[in-house]
């Protein structure tokens, strides 16, 4: 069933600006002059998620879900704190009832589209990180296709963002990715969701650590982890979190300072691994079938791990590839118009630092993120700008704060069309680069209800979406697939 919008009334305009070349094609040099209704309209689109057609607010059956799952997810979380006095979390995901409870439509995804196992362990520091593993189901079939799944599959890890992202915000792409045939990896990094907020490693008493001392290995300060809001947290606990992953009982996670703690050593579906080296000539030298998946900071995290991490085959960044690290894998970056506030640019724009701009918005600020550096290191590359999309697009948040109304579903088939490809050695391009797709969206808990995404319509018309891969046809690129003039 295909959802009608404004946006599709747009599509045949748009189709003429949005052909797929197999050739090397740079777009135009210049971009138009800015359109102020046009980014008026914009900036009202990009409320979609909230007040759009099927939005939170327009659907009956998302307001009974989330009233009855907000109290639930509280009360467990709490009750957890009591039980591990010793292992404080004071975050806005343990204290905020509903801060983290991501999409209450998708609550009946497992057992029926797939299982899920919570999971706790220890990063390098001794703090206490919380997250799930999701997997398939025993003899499922791939919902898109009708292909039965099997064992071993590729791994996926999910590093979440910062200013309290928590892992319950990136369970749609999880359960997306498991279904389809993933063994897929969310957790809180240290001081952020249902993690611990202190290190228990450095000999101090309580609170466990010397906020005076100094620092080390890249922290702010002599308390490992605090504050919550640095680089390394991040990338400390990606790296982490790839231990746990793929951790057996025959060569546990470090967990180092777990006492006092209950704590998994393996991950529960360790069984279901792939951990064969990575088939694909795009990753030479990489030893396993790993993904690793960021949002905000945790974006830039990935993007500096995949530079050093042997383990990881290709690394997707939402919101941004981060240009000053080495490019190393296959990078897929998914990036925004907006970051919070979505302003047209003659009002400020949407960027952290609200700048007016009256000769209209830079085009080519996207690219130059992270694209730029992959694409001149002849390293694959896609990056994906979603119409009206803001920072917040990869966070499932109940009814505040501004996302667009597909971007999220747009998010979800890209990554699962670049993992098909990077991690199970599927060379061709072609799903990349289609201009229609086919998605299954929870519309009610237990439901999930076919929708058809056009291209066109969805990707930015102020920032230019890019593409350059290499496949046994050749190059593709094209450094404007929208042709909004970079």
């Amino acid at each position: 069933m295909r959802r009608r919008s404004r946006w599709s009334l747009l599509a045949p305009a748009l189709a003429l600006a949005t052909a797929v070349t197999l050739t090397v094609t740079p777009g135009p040099s210049t971009a138009a002059a800015p359109d102020p209704a046009a980014e008026i309209g914009t900036a009202v689109d990009a409320y979609g998620r909230i007040v759009g057609p099927g939005g939170q607010l327009r659907n009956p059956a998302y307001l009974a879900a989330l009233l009855e799952q907000i109290p639930a997810q509280y009360v467990t979380r709490m009750l957890t704190q009591v039980a591990f006095p010793a292992r404080l979390a004071v975050t806005a995901g343990q204290l905020v009832p509903g801060w983290d409870v991501g999409n209450p439509l998708r609550a009946g995804w497992a057992p029926q589209r797939g299982q899920t196992r919570p999971v706790a362990f220890t990063n390098r520091h001794g703090a206490l990180l919380r997250g799930h593993v999701y997997a398939p189901r025993t003899g499922a079939r791939d919902p898109y296709t009708g292909e039965r799944l099997s064992p071993p599959y590729p791994s996926v890890v999910i590093t979440p963002g910062s200013i309290q992202g928590s892992e319950g915000m990136y369970v749609w792409l999880a359960q997306d990715l498991a279904e389809r045939g993933y063994v897929v990896l969310t957790f809180d990094v240290q001081g952020q969701g249902a993690a611990e907020t202190l290190p228990h490693t450095t000999g101090d008493a309580f609170p466990f650590c010397n906020p005076l001392g100094a620092p080390t290995d890249g922290e702010m300060t002599g308390c490992p982890g605090v504050p919550f809001q640095q680089l390394a947290n991040f990338t400390v606990g990606t790296e982490d979190a790839i231990d746990f992953f793929l951790a057996t009982p025959s060569a546990p996670a470090p967990n180092p300072a777990s006492d006092g703690a209950r704590v998994d050593a393996f991950n529960p579906f360790w069984r279901l691994v792939d951990r064969r080296p990575d088939p694909t000539p795009n990753a030479p030298g990489r030893t396993t079938r790993l993904a690793i998946i960021g949002h905000s900071l945790g974006g830039r995290a990935v993007s500096q791990v995949q530079a050093t991490d042997r383990r990881v085959s290709t690394v997707v960044a939402l919101d941004k590839l981060d240009g000053t690290a080495r490019p190393v894998v296959p990078a897929l970056a998914v990036q925004s118009e907006y970051f919070f506030a979505p302003t047209p640019s003659f009002l400020g724009g949407g960027g952290l630092l609200p700048t007016p701009t009256p000769s209209g918005p830079a085009a080519g600020r996207e690219r130059a993120a992270g694209f730029d550096a992959w694409s001149k290191a002849g390293v694959d590359s896609l990056l994906i700008v979603p119409h009206a999309s803001t920072h917040l697009e990869y966070t499932d948040i109940p009814l505040v704060l501004p996302a667009s109304r597909y971007g999220q579903a747009l998010t979800s088939v890209y990554v699962q069309r670049w993992l098909d490809r990077y991690l199970r050695d599927r060379p061709s391009a072609a799903p990349l680069l289609a201009q229609r797709f086919r998605y299954l969206e929870p519309t009610a808990p237990g439901r999930w209800t076919p929708i058809t995404l056009s291209r066109g319509p969805l990707l930015s018309r102020q920032f230019c979406s890019a593409y350059d891969l290499r496949d046994r046809r050749g190059r593709h690129r094209d450094l404007d697939i929208s042709a909004v003039g970079c």
